[in-house]
């Protein structure tokens, strides 16, 4: 699936075009109501500040308004897909039900793994193959997707624009009095901003509150350490460093998944061949919620995607210089593989799972 490419400019002068003015607005819009709180990021120890698009301030309203618009399945043809029935809060951390590719309205199947919503106020370059530049365009995409949604905006956008309590949150959220699909895509962008993981296990032990086991300390150290001749190690920091809690470097890697591309990956946005086979880096952060893995789910647990990386991949014109060991592997033993398990299930978050400000609203 392609998304339009807008820039954040053009985005402006849509929402321009599409708001009206306080001497063109209909009869019955009040622009008095228009009064927003500004909404503050609760920001974990050691996450950097985040970087909210000058054109899309965070605010109350425009969040409660992403929450509710995240779950309306009137944005889909047939009013039975929400963004969160591919996105499960409970128990899969906003990934979907364990399935490896989704079904859309019509009973298509998709071939790419949804990606865990999780810290992506933090990220750049959305979707595996970054086709996305913000959270805002990555919300434009799946309503039209005809093998997601499949809805044409302007019916979706019709859809609201009946019900009788959004005009009015809009008003509330954006000053605008006509509903449009930016501006439903920048509300849904607020709302997920606000999906912040940060009190896992491993969270308390960097702030002193709890220690680690002995086998998810050297599961830690493993995963901190290139391989060499003296010393085990499993280079996992060098795509999934730990740096400002992100357990990503939003980058993309050809990972040695295979040496011939079904699904050419960055190549497709990009149109480089030297972007054959890269997919995007996803945080491990619940890493243990969210099987299966890859960005075609073709791993169904930890074990082999330990195993992967273990056995040193496959050989490719793209292969990234990080995966050293092909055709040798890591030879991590057999504890090793438990201990560095071990490490990454320290990365679970329960609190985030069972948020109450994330559920649907009632």
């Amino acid at each position: 699936m392609r998304i339009l490419k807008i820039p954040a400019a053009l985005i402006v002068l849509i929402s321009l075009v599409q708001s009206c003015k306080k001497d063109d607005c209909p009869q019955d819009c009040d622009l008095s109501l228009y009064n927003p709180t500004p909404y503050s990021i609760n920001r974990p120890q050691g996450f950097p500040e985040m970087v909210i698009p000058a054109d899309n301030p965070m605010t109350v309203e425009g969040v409660a308004l992403g929450r509710k618009l995240f779950y309306e399945k009137r944005l889909s043809g047939d009013n039975t897909m929400s963004c969160a029935t591919c996105h499960v809060q409970q128990p899969f951390s906003f990934t979907d039900n364990a399935t490896r590719f989704s079904t859309g309205i019509d009973g298509i199947e998709g071939n790419r793994n949804a990606m865990a919503i999780i810290n992506l106020g933090w990220a750049r370059n959305f979707f595996w193959d970054g086709r996305a530049a913000t959270l805002e365009l990555q919300a434009l995409g799946p309503v039209p997707n005809p093998i997601e949604m499949h809805q044409r905006w302007v019916d979706a956008i019709a859809k609201l624009e009946a019900d009788t309590t959004y005009p009015e949150l809009f008003l509330k959220a954006f000053g605008i009095c006509e509903i449009d699909s930016i501006h439903v895509a920048m509300a849904i962008a607020q709302f997920e901003r606000t999906m912040i993981s940060g009190n896992s296990k491993f969270d308390k032990f960097l702030r002193g509150e709890v220690a680690l086991t002995p086998s998810e300390q050297n599961g830690f150290s493993l995963f901190n350490r290139d391989k060499s001749d003296f010393l085990s190690g499993a280079d996992c920091f060098h795509c999934h460093g730990s740096a400002g809690g992100a357990f990503t470097d939003n980058d993309f890697h050809n990972n040695g998944l295979d040496s011939v591309f079904t699904d050419l990956g960055r190549e497709l946005t990009t149109g480089d061949i030297n972007d054959r086979g890269k997919f995007r880096s996803p945080t491990l952060r619940n890493i243990e919620l969210t099987a299966p893995y890859m960005h075609d789910g073709r791993f169904a647990t930890l074990e082999e995607v330990i195993e992967h990386y273990n056995s040193g991949g496959h050989p490719s014109p793209t292969l990234d210089p990080l995966m050293k060991n092909v055709g040798v592997g890591l030879e991590l033993t057999e504890q090793e593989k438990t201990d560095l398990i071990n490490f990454l299930k320290t990365l679970t978050d329960m609190d985030f799972v069972n948020n109450p400000d994330f559920s649907e609203p009632q």
